[in-house]
C-alpha cells in the first residue's frame, strides 16, 4: 500500500509540473476573461450612437396605392411619375435605387426593383423598408393605426417553462443560454479524460519499449503500479476540472454582468457540478483502464496511441451529434447514448443543458459505468499479467483472445 501510495505521488506531482498540463489548465480561463473583456469592448464600441445615413429609394406608383408614409426609419422614398424619371435620377445619384409598383399590383403584388449593383438577392433591410413603406400605404386609410404597426411587426414571442410537478413557471427560464455550460463542459470534460488517461497510455507504452518497466516491476507489483499510475493521473486531472468549474463560475458571474440579455441566464448549480465531477471521475476510470491495456498490449507507444485513437473516437461521437441531442434529448437513442457507458458522459451532460434528465437515467447511466469499470479492471488485470513484459511484434486479435484465456 505504502508503494502504491509512493507512486500516486509521483504521477501527480509529475503531471502537474507538465509544461503542457499547465497551459492547458490556464488556457481555457484566460481564453474566457479575453472573451468577455473582448466582448465587452466590442459592445462598448458599438454601442456609442453614430448617426445612419439616409438611403433614398424612389418609386414609380403604378396603381396609386401610395397616399404617403415616405419616410421610413433609415430610409426616404421619393416618389417619380414615370419609369425613365426614375431611372435618371438613379444614374445621377439622386436615389440608390428604386422600384416599380405595377398597375395591377392589388392582384398580384408584382413589385419589381431596379438597382445599379448586382446582387445575390436583394438586402434584408431593403425588402423589410420596401414592405413597410406598401404595409402603411395599403392599410393606413382603411384600419387604426395601431394595428398597421402590429401587422408589420406582428410577433414579440415569449417562451416560458412550465414546472410539471407545480404547474408553475419553472425557476429555470434559461433556455438556450444553459446549453452553453453543458456544451462547453462537454468538450472539457472530454479532454481533461484523455488528458489524463493518454499521458497514462504514453507512459505506459514508452516505459515498456524502453524496457523501464522491467526495471520498476522489480520493486513495485503490476497492481501497485498501475492502481498507482491511475489514481495519480486521475487526480491530477480531478484537480484540472475542479479548477475550471471554479472558474467557470466566476466567469459566468463576470459574463453575466456584462452580457445580461445573453448570458445572464445562465447558472451553475451545484447539481451540475457533482453531475459533471462524478462523470468526470467514471469517464477517467473507464478510459483509463482501457488505454493502460492498450498501452501494455502494444509494442511501441506509436503503434498503442493509434489503437486507442478508435476509443477516442467514440467517446467524443456525442458531439457529432449535439444537434440532433439538443433537438430530441428524449428520443431512445439519446437514452441509449447516456446508458452506453463509453458515451455516457458528454452525452448526460448535453442532454442536461437540453431537458430534465430523469433521475433513474442518470443513476443507470453511472450504475452501468460502475459495472463496466470493475469488468474492466478484471479484463485488465490479466492484460497486465500477460503483456505487459511483451516485447516485439504486436499480437493479433485472436493471439490476444488465447493468451488471456491462458492466463
Amino acid at each position: 500500500m505504502n508503494k502504491t501510495i509512493l507512486i500516486v505521488k509521483h504521477e501527480f506531482s509529475t503531471m502537474i509540473r507538465r509544461t503542457s498540463f499547465i497551459i492547458m489548465t490556464v488556457a481555457f480561463p484566460l481564453i474566457g476573461l479575453i472573451l468577455i473583456f473582448g466582448g465587452q469592448l466590442i459592445s462598448n464600441i458599438t454601442s456609442e450612437p453614430k448617426p445612419v445615413a439616409e438611403v433614398k429609394i424612389g418609386y414609380v406608383d403604378a396603381s396609386a396605392v401610395v397616399n404617403g408614409h415616405q419616410q421610413q426609419p433609415n430610409f426616404l422614398f421619393v416618389a417619380y411619375s414615370d419609369v425613365d424619371t426614375a431611372n435618371k435620377a438613379m444614374i445621377e445619384g439622386n436615389v440608390s435605387e428604386y422600384v416599380v409598383i405595377g398597375p395591377d399590383y392589388v392582384n398580384n403584388g408584382v413589385v419589381i426593383r431596379f438597382t445599379l449593383s448586382r446582387e445575390v438577392q436583394a438586402p434584408a433591410d431593403r425588402e423589410d423598408a420596401v414592405r413597410t413603406f406598401l404595409l402603411q400605404n395599403l392599410l393606413a386609410t382603411k384600419v387604426d393605426p395601431k394595428i398597421v404597426d402590429r401587422a408589420i411587426s406582428p410577433l414579440n414571442l415569449a417562451t416560458v417553462v412550465i414546472d410539471p410537478k407545480t404547474g408553475l413557471p419553472a425557476t429555470d427560464q434559461s433556455g438556450a443560454a444553459a446549453l452553453l455550460l453543458p456544451y462547453l463542459f462537454s468538450i472539457l470534460l472530454a479532454m481533461a479524460i484523455f488528458t489524463s488517461s493518454g499521458y497514462l497510455l504514453q507512459g505506459l507504452a514508452e516505459e515498456k519499449e524502453n524496457r523501464i518497466m522491467e526495471v520498476l516491476l522489480s520493486s513495485v507489483s503490476s497492481r501497485q503500479l498501475i492502481t498507482g499510475k491511475v489514481l495519480g493521473l486521475g487526480a491530477a486531472g480531478l484537480a484540472q476540472m475542479v479548477f475550471w468549474l471554479i472558474c467557470a463560475r466566476f466567469l459566468a458571474s463576470m459574463a453575466s454582468t456584462n452580457f445580461t440579455q445573453i448570458l445572464g441566464a445562465i447558472q451553475i448549480s451545484s447539481t451540475f457540478i457533482f453531475l459533471s465531477l462524478a462523470y468526470f471521475i467514471l469517464g477517467y476510470l473507464l478510459y483509463a483502464i482501457i488505454m493502460a491495456a492498450v498501452g501494455c498490449i502494444g509494442s511501441t507507444a506509436r503503434e498503442s496511441q493509434q489503437v486507442a485513437g478508435i476509443f477516442s473516437v467514440l467517446a467524443v461521437s456525442p458531439l457529432w451529434a449535439l444537434v440532433f441531442l439538443i433537438e430530441n434529448p428524449q428520443h431512445p437513442f439519446s437514452v441509449f447514448l447516456s446508458l452506453f457507458p463509453l458515451t455516457a458522459p458528454i452525452t448526460t451532460i448535453i442532454r442536461i443543458g437540453a431537458t430534465e434528465v430523469p433521475v433513474w437515467q442518470i443513476a443507470a447511466s453511472m450504475s452501468i459505468m460502475v459495472m463496466t469499470i470493475i469488468g474492466l479492471l478484471f479484463f485488465a488485470a490479466k492484460v497486465f499479467r500477460t503483456f505487459l513484459l511483451m516485447y516485439g511484434k504486436t499480437p493479433k486479435i485472436g493471439e490476444i483472445f488465447r493468451l488471456l484465456k491462458e492466463a
